[in-house]
């Protein structure tokens, strides 16, 4: 008999509207009963059932509340997730976990103390992009990997409408903002480089934060490029993998974004199947064979993080992402921005 998690989000913008809310109302492992709006209250009417509060602290002060998910800007990630922690709450951080290493430690070590579950909203490990990606890599349909490439780019020159994205805070900026997510798929396909190279860059006119960056993550004998920039009209593929015995291109899938935008629940029958325009392309030899193909990918499905928050807190399983990654992940940042400053190699063993 499943006993559904009461969960409380901190914000009811577009993050909780489009990325949390639509599961935590429709999947019966979880019962959303509580929202933070400081000021316009909206959930109420889609979510008739949730108690909407003026603040977080007052939503923490709720004794039958189990998970808090933190969705709030960046610079207020740490301060939220340190005091639902404190109140004995078990959380959720959107990415970035953290506006530093320093501050990621400490929620770590809270979280310990408190034996509370602690996990960073690392969604895109359920996009259908990147399940084909690392089913490619399993099955070695490449021989030895030499170089991969993972983009994510947009093209935004306008700043931000949303003026906590565009100020020079800690933990503001694209490598903070989509950074954290491509550092994430690498770190789960190939694990902890032993040095990064970068430039972390901003080009458009009077910004003030970084809308460009270029990670070379160094592994032995094989290279990772991880690049964003929000100056990209004509995207190329999200994905470029290039072995010994073929490549493999894959466009960035965003459709379970756009069907969530649209309304449509992540409940449905047909949720995740990705459009056939969408096929990566496999040219590779198998066997002494060559092909040239384009393959499906596995369904997408943001369900199954949170079916993993779900089977961690109740269940006591591992949760996919551990902690030891998230930590990498700040690393990898803070390595990024040191590369930068200083225009060397930083090495992180």
């Amino acid at each position: 008999m499943r006993h559904p998690i009461q969960t409380g989000l901190c914000a009811y913008g577009m993050s909780g509207q489009i990325f949390h809310a639509p599961f935590l109302s429709c999947m019966e492992e979880f019962d959303f009963v509580a929202v933070t709006e400081r000021h316009t209250k909206k959930a109420g009417a889609r979510y008739p059932q949730v108690t909407s509060y003026a603040s977080v602290d007052e939503m923490l002060n709720n004794p039958e509340l189990e998970l808090i998910i933190v969705n709030t800007p960046n610079v207020t990630h740490f301060e939220y997730a340190k005091n639902a922690l404190l109140a004995g709450k078990h959380v959720v951080v959107e990415k970035p976990f953290a506006a530093t290493d320093e501050e990621a430690k400490i929620l770590v070590t809270l979280a310990k103390e408190q034996s509370k579950s602690l996990m960073v909203y690392q969604n895109r490990r359920w996009d259908s992009d990147f399940k084909i990606v690392k089913k490619v890599i399993e099955e070695k349909k490449l021989g030895s990997l030499i170089e991969a490439n993972i983009h994510y780019d947009r093209y935004k020159m306008e700043p931000s409408a949303k003026k906590h994205k565009e100020k020079a805070d800690p933990g503001v900026g694209l490598i903070y903002d989509l950074g954290p997510h491509i550092i994430d798929q690498a770190i789960a396909l190939f694990g902890k480089p032993k040095a990064v190279f970068a430039r972390v860059q901003h080009h458009r006119p009077e910004s003030l934060v970084d809308d460009y960056f270029s990670i070379q993550l160094l592994y032995p004998n094989f290279n990772c490029t991880l690049k964003s920039s929000l100056l990209v009209r004509e995207q190329g593929p999200g994905y470029i993998l290039h072995g010994t015995e073929g490549s493999f291109l894959k466009s960035r899938s965003n459709f379970q974004e756009d069907r969530l935008k649209e309304g449509i629940s992540p409940c449905n029958s047909d949720w995740g199947e990705e459009p056939e325009e969408d096929k990566g392309l496999l040219h590779t030899t198998q066997e002494g064979e060559t092909i040239r193909q384009y393959i499906s990918s596995p369904k997408g499905d943001y369900k199954g993080f949170y079916k993993a928050v779900y089977q961690h807190i109740r269940e006591g399983q591992p949760f996919p992402i551990p902690l030891s990654d998230v930590l990498l992940n700040m690393r990898i940042i803070e390595a990024a921005i040191k590369s930068q400053e200083n225009k060397m190699v930083v090495n992180l063993d």
